[in-house]
Formats: C-alpha cells, sequence, structure tokens
C-alpha cells in the first residue's frame, strides 16, 4: 500500500452539522476522510445525541470522489476522563488513518482558510514520514477563535493562537497534542469554538473533553459581554483567563467577509520573525532528545 498520503480525521459528536463547514475545505487536497463516530451516538460524558439522518444523505452526495469513510466504534468508557476518551479516539481514528500518512485532524468547528497551502507546507517535511516512530514531528497552523456571535457580527479573540493539526505518529498525550517536536507554519484556521447559542454552549462545555477544567466563572462573563461592552472585559479564556486577553469585534457574520477582515488585519498576521523564533526554538529544544 502507498504511504505519504495526506489523510484527515474527523470527529462526529453533538456539533456534527459544523462538518458540513469543515469538510469543504479541506475535500479536495485530502487523499481520504475519515470520520470517527460513536456506534449509539453517545458523547464522552454520556450522553446520547440525536442525529438527522438528512446529515448522510448531504455526505453521500457532497463525496463525488468517494474518499469519505465512516469509522464507528464504542468510543465511550465510563472508567475514563472526559479528556481520556477525547485522546483516545483520536488515538484510534489515526491508527485507522494508517501509520505512514499525514495524520491531520480537524474538529468539526474548525475551518482551514487554504487547506491547499497546508498540504504544500506539509510536503516539505515528507522525509519524516519514512520512518515515524523514530522521528516524530508535529505540525501546528494558528486558529483565529470566534468567541461569540452578537446582533450584528462576531467577537473574536485578538491574538492567532496556535494549535498542532498534524502528526506523523500519534502517541497523543492530550487530545491531538504529542510530545513531539512541532513546526509552525503560517495557516491560518477559524475556530469556531465558542460561539454557539448559550444553550448550545451549555450543551459543549457539559460534553467535551475540557469539561473538569472549564474556569466556573467563564460562562457568566460569556453570557454578559456583547459588541458595545467587550473593550471593558479582560480574560476570556474558559480554563486560565488571561491566555486570552482582549477581544475584538467583526462587523459581519459571513466567514467570507471574515477571511478578508483576517487577512488585512495587522494583528493576525503571522510575521516571518515570529515563525522563525517558535522554529528554531523548539528545534534547538529537541536537538539533544
Amino acid at each position: 500500500m502507498y504511504m505519504k498520503k495526506i489523510h484527515v480525521g474527523f470527529l462526529f459528536s453533538h456539533d456534527y452539522e459544523k462538518l458540513k463547514l469543515s469538510i469543504p475545505p479541506v475535500y479536495e487536497a485530502s487523499d481520504r476522510i475519515f470520520i470517527a463516530m460513536d456506534e449509539n451516538f453517545i458523547t464522552w460524558s454520556g450522553n446520547k445525541f440525536e442525529v438527522d439522518p438528512s446529515f448522510f444523505d448531504w455526505l453521500e452526495e457532497f463525496d463525488v470522489d468517494k474518499k469519505i469513510e465512516i469509522y464507528k466504534d464504542n468510543f465511550y468508557i465510563p472508567s475514563l476522563t472526559e479528556i481520556d476518551m477525547d485522546t483516545r479516539e483520536r488515538h484510534l481514528l489515526s491508527l485507522k488513518m494508517g501509520i505512514g500518512n499525514w495524520l491531520i485532524q480537524v474538529d468539526s468547528d474548525e475551518y482551514f482558510f487554504d487547506f491547499e497551502k497546508f498540504v504544500k507546507d506539509l510536503r516539505k517535511f515528507d522525509h519524516y514520514l519514512d520512518n515515524p516512530e523514530k522521528k516524530k514531528i508535529q505540525i501546528a497552523a494558528f486558529w483565529v477563535i470566534l468567541y461569540k456571535y452578537t446582533d450584528n457580527g462576531i467577537l473574536y479573540v485578538d491574538l492567532p493562537m496556535k494549535a498542532v493539526f498534524a502528526t506523523n505518529y500519534p502517541d497523543y498525550t492530550c487530545a491531538r497534542r504529542t510530545k513531539a517536536q512541532v513546526i509552525y507554519t503560517d495557516n491560518i484556521v477559524l475556530h469556531e469554538s465558542l460561539s454557539r447559542t448559550e444553550e448550545e454552549l451549555r450543551f459543549k462545555l457539559e460534553n467535551w473533553g475540557h469539561k473538569r477544567e472549564v474556569n466556573p466563572e467563564f460562562l457568566d462573563k460569556w453570557i454578559k459581554v456583547n459588541e458595545n461592552n467587550y473593550s471593558q472585559f479582560e480574560n476570556f479564556y474558559y480554563i486560565e483567563p488571561e491566555r486570552w486577553k482582549r477581544l475584538n469585534y467583526f462587523p459581519s457574520k459571513d466567514l467570507k467577509q471574515i477571511k478578508e477582515f483576517v487577512i488585512k488585519s495587522k494583528v493576525l498576521k503571522l510575521s516571518k520573525t515570529y515563525l522563525f523564533s517558535k522554529n528554531f526554538g523548539q528545534w534547538f529544544k529537541f536537538l539533544f532528545k
């Protein structure tokens, strides 16, 4: 079997409808797409979720090249914590995708700006696929995190945040992160992390991998903040608040327009100097390991 393929994995859960936005940007440039789905439609917190059968009609109609494969298994293990189940599911999914290929995991609420460019950047490191267990690597892009929909637009975190998307060897330690060296690339991914209705957000907070880590004051601040008062608040991250110091505002809810805002933004631009220093730091850290 020929390896070194671009394999993309998604997790199917309560927000599965968002896959209609996250799969299309990666479809053309991927060789295979795998969707991990709990066979009983149960979240990591043990809650059942309903699935509209029309989603599978959409998936079949969209998959014109027949490259999408659904992988069903039992991903709810009551003796494990939510984050352990998250990590376990991603590991099993990557084994299904096949070591020897690029193992890219994208969440249903993550939308690549230019996946073709990300793949082009990945291909520069194909030699890491020759003997993945001996030369482990992770490849990161940067999130622009959408925080909350408001009446006329979207609040977002006013600084790109690093996020690992690909690896050659899936010995994950926490969700899709391993302990291997990270190579940072100047690719942007819109992350619709918390920007959903209050009801949807409450359900997410109860059923995702970070359930036990969420700061108890987080939701109150999320409810209070809006497009008129966001500059009066600070420290918005749901675990360690100060990691997301400030919000800013997109005066639109259209994802295509938001892409244009991001491209023009000086704050959200990743400089070559910044990327060089991040990658040099990682190279030096792992030089003698």
